[in-house]
């Protein structure tokens, strides 16, 4: 099987090609299972998800932006601010959101999630690392924030990040508000804020 991406931090519809040959019946009955999906995640799917963010995070930091007990709560409270890129089956890049209600992202934001708001905080973008330096992480944020318009009531996106991943999303479309009030071990984050209405790259067909 082939993938094709643009290079661009955003998507345009990417295609799945699967060659034509003579497979075994396993092949063929895995073959069942959407070759590419995007769907909301669930409870079951938060060891998937740990473990992605985990490998991730740990070695690079230390820390996870969520624990396995937060996974499990964001995703059984707000499943719809939540979104799984699977291919066969396999979970391969997630981004979890919650609800907030603050101008800024407080050190609050980092656990609760507050219902009926006009505010999604992004907690976590991550991809497997076999998927990685494949474009996968700029097309799942392009989907997720594209998903969030068609939400009613969103308004715009919060999230923090280090230093360094501050290029990354300002060419998705962020915008910075300035250092955040917001510590986890002695690491400095930056706040970012993505408005939902009137925003470059709008003019895409999201699929509403």
């Amino acid at each position: 099987m082939t993938q094709q991406v643009s290079i661009s931090p955003f998507l345009k519809p990417f295609f799945l090609k699967t060659p034509v040959g003579v497979v075994s019946p396993q092949r063929q009955r895995r073959h069942t299972l959407p070759a590419s999906e995007f769907r909301n995640l669930t409870p079951q799917d938060a060891i998937s998800v740990f473990e992605i963010e985990r490998e991730a995070f740990v070695s690079v930091s230390g820390e996870c932006p969520l624990t396995l007990d937060e996974v499990l709560s964001f995703l059984g409270q707000c499943p719809e601010l939540s979104l799984g890129w699977f291919e066969e089956g396999q979970l391969v890049a997630f981004i979890i959101g919650s609800g907030w209600d603050k101008e800024k992202l407080s050190q609050e934001a980092m656990t609760q999630h507050v219902p009926d708001t006009h505010t999604v905080h992004i907690h976590v973008l991550s991809v497997h690392r076999h998927c990685r330096q494949q474009g996968k992480g700029s097309i799942l944020l392009w989907r997720y924030l594209q998903y969030l318009r068609c939400v009613p009531g969103l308004r715009r996106a919060l999230l923090i990040c280090e230093e360094f991943l501050v290029p990354f999303y300002l060419k998705a479309g962020f915008k910075e508000k300035g250092p955040s009030a917001i510590t986890v071990s002695n690491m400095c984050f930056q706040e970012m804020e993505y408005l939902l209405g009137g925003q470059a790259y709008a003019r895409r067909n999201s699929g509403c």
